[in-house]
């Protein structure tokens, strides 16, 4: 629907005059500045939709394969003996338990939280402890599954396990077995997860991904549905079957705005 000519002035305000000046400079025009930024939008939501569903099948990969390594279910939060997260790991673990505990306390009656203090404080409740940090006692004992956590922690978490800090611990011990073709290396992985990841946290704050970024994105994802599982480049995996459609469309809607910004530039 065409955007109202009377609209144009509020609109620029609320997406900001900051946010569409490259796009107002290229175009000459607030009204094509705002469609083009909303196109953008566009693009980027279809895009995250595939980054998700690439982030959801890593982890899941990647949980299976340490989780029959271990030989624990509990692998995540109290892995064995013979191995150690590096802190930034570590915390984020520490965080996203914490994470997962505090929805689950929202949850509770007022009852049932305060049923939690005899665990929190079984020589009683101190007379001057703060709210916040009476919450936060009483969460450390509500019980979560390895999933809950699991589905707290991001594709930042992931994507490290494949870095430098965990090649003689994890991917010559098991993760290999996650992208098991011979021919690729740790490091091939660990550069397109991490292009994945630039980008969707780009996604996330609503930041475009376009040209040469566009593109890197879209190879690294293609990489990973085709090799994800596989001892050679499959582009009928059930992974690569699954997005093909989303891909299809994420492609159609770049081409298309790819054209018209080249357009604009033309005119210019």
């Amino acid at each position: 629907m065409p955007i109202n000519s009377v609209d144009i002035a509020a609109l620029t305000l609320l997406i900001s005059p900051e946010r569409l000046r490259s796009l107002t400079e290229l175009t000459g025009s607030a009204e094509k500045a705002i469609e083009l930024h909303q196109e953008t939008l566009r693009l980027g939501a279809s895009l995250m939709n595939v980054t998700a569903t690439i982030e959801i099948a890593l982890r899941n990969s990647v949980c299976e394969n340490l989780g029959q390594y271990f030989g624990a279910s509990s692998w995540l939060i109290q892995p064995p003996i013979h191995f150690q997260w590096k802190d930034p790991e570590r915390k984020k673990i520490v965080s996203a338990l914490d994470s997962a505990q505090r929805a689950e306390y929202s949850k509770l009656s007022q009852a049932e939280k305060s049923a939690l203090d005899s665990l929190a404080y079984p020589n009683g409740r101190p007379s001057n402890i703060s709210h916040l940090k009476r919450a936060k006692d009483r969460r450390r004992h509500i019980p979560v599954t390895e999933g809950k956590v699991v589905a707290e922690l991001t594709l930042y978490f992931w994507k490290r396990l494949y870095g430098p800090e965990y090649e003689q611990a994890l991917w010559r011990t098991s993760l290999k077995k996650t992208f098991p073709n011979k021919h690729i290396s740790r490091a091939d992985i660990a550069i397109k997860l991490e292009q994945i990841y630039q980008s969707r946290n780009r996604l996330a704050h609503h930041e475009p991904v376009l040209h040469k970024r566009f593109n890197d994105t879209m190879k690294a994802i293609d990489f990973v549905i085709q090799n994800l599982g596989t001892t050679a480049p499959d582009a009928t995996t059930p992974l690569a079957s699954l997005l093909a459609s989303d891909i299809d469309e994420v492609n159609a809607k770049a081409t298309n705005l790819h054209a018209r910004l080249e357009a604009f530039r033309s005119i210019s």
